[in-house]
């Protein structure tokens, strides 16, 4: 077997225990913070890792399909735009979460889709094809979308301006994700080999610096999860409900063929908490990524078990609603 063999195989089970190792290092560093608080320093170049490997996934293909599609990729994307930040503004006020603690869960609302939604419609038979354009539209969008949201629901709270904002989040995703397409674009006509190799890396680098980032936000916050992070979770738990609910539903409602409602529910329910976490220590406080690391271990959770529910059922994904589709 070749190394590249190994790392496929270690990047195949790192995936599929994505939960385990964030569970079993998030609880570590619970016990003894100080074998993670080192990493805070790096958990902007570890999400600008991340970000390069999901440039690394994008084509030319990718953005043709935006053209393809426009109505279907647009109502998934406005969905997102709008109903995850409301709601989680109206769930740190029903549930009068802490300002910092409010921010943070604000922070989440407003990100951008990450990689799980595309590897959860793979995994729930939904549309591939559609869940990457969405996350595409939301992740360039993201410099201009989420700082606004953050500004307008929070603004009172911040001492951080729109252009500071707008800066970390153009350095942290877009840049890194336009680097890795062009790379990949690169190597797709130069070296096939390496890219197909590339892209099979990747996703073992992306779990190790999940984990690394969740692990350490956790370490720094002990204090606050032993005092409200019950509130917190709780927070976490029904913004994420209301995402994958209100995708689905939005997509059925709008006409939307099965597969295609399905994927609207992971874009929607499933958002990029590293930018998150990654805003929130580099302008804020660790109690402030304390949110978005907890939506990250959850929606992990949530994310696998839809899917699996979606793929068992599978005679339905072909029924569609409308002949627009």
């Amino acid at each position: 077997m070749s190394v590249f063999d190994t790392v496929r195989r270690a990047s195949a089970i790192a995936n599929r225990l994505f939960v385990v190792w964030v569970l079993l290092f998030s609880g570590i560093a619970l016990l003894y913070p100080p074998a993670f608080t080192w990493i805070d320093p790096y958990i902007t170049p570890l999400l600008g890792v991340i970000m390069l490997g999901m440039g690394m996934t994008l084509q030319p293909a990718d953005l043709q399909r935006l053209l393809e599609r426009p109505r279907d990729v647009a109502i998934g994307a406005l969905t997102q735009w709008l109903v995850m930040p409301v709601a989680a503004y109206g769930l740190t006020v029903v549930l009068s979460v802490p300002p910092s603690l409010a921010l943070g869960i604000v922070l989440v609302g407003a990100a951008p889709g990450g990689t799980a939604s595309n590897v959860m419609t793979y995994l729930g038979d939904g549309d591939v094809a559609l869940s990457v354009a969405i996350t595409t539209v939301t992740t360039i969008a993201a410099p201009l979308v989420m700082p606004a949201w953050v500004i307008v629901l929070v603004g009172e709270q911040l001492s951080v301006t729109f252009a500071a904002l707008f800066g970390s989040i153009v350095q942290v995703v877009l840049v890194p994700v336009i680097a890795g397409a062009t790379l990949r674009y690169v190597l797709d006509r130069r070296a096939p080999e390496l890219a197909a190799k590339s892209v099979d890396i990747f996703p073992l680098l992306s779990v190790a610096a999940i984990v690394a980032i969740v692990a350490a936000v956790v370490a720094m916050s002990k204090s606050t999860i032993l005092t409200v992070g019950a509130v917190v979770l709780l927070a976490v738990v029904v913004h994420n409900a209301i995402g994958l609910g209100t995708g689905y539903g939005v997509g059925r409602l709008t006409g939307m063929s099965e597969d295609r409602a399905r994927t609207c529910a992971f874009e929607v329910g499933l958002q990029n908490s590293g930018l998150a976490v990654a805003l929130a220590t580099a302008h804020f406080s660790p109690a402030v990524a304390l949110p978005a690391a907890l939506f990250s271990v959850w929606h992990n959770v949530t994310g696998p078990a839809l899917a699996s529910y979606f793929s068992s059922d599978r005679s339905r994904v072909s029924s569609p609603v409308t002949a627009d589709d």
